[in-house]
């Protein structure tokens, strides 16, 4: 799966703040998400990552 840093995640479950959307910080065998709603980063693997992603909302592309 193609993820940059500064793409937008909308996971197909909420973080228990109830936001959906997520910020990439890192993209590697780890990836760093940040809630866009309470701020809270997290750090996991990226499998476990991908298979919740339910849509990429990229803002940079032209």
């Amino acid at each position: 799966m193609d993820l940059r840093v500064g793409d937008i995640l909308e996971m197909k479950k909420a973080h228990p703040c109830g936001g959906k959307e997520f910020d990439v910080l890192r993209v590697g065998m780890d990836i760093k998400i940040k809630c866009r709603k309470c701020g809270h980063e997290i750090m996991t693997a990226r499998w476990k990552v991908e298979k919740n992603i339910k849509k990429i909302i990229r803002e940079h592309e032209n």
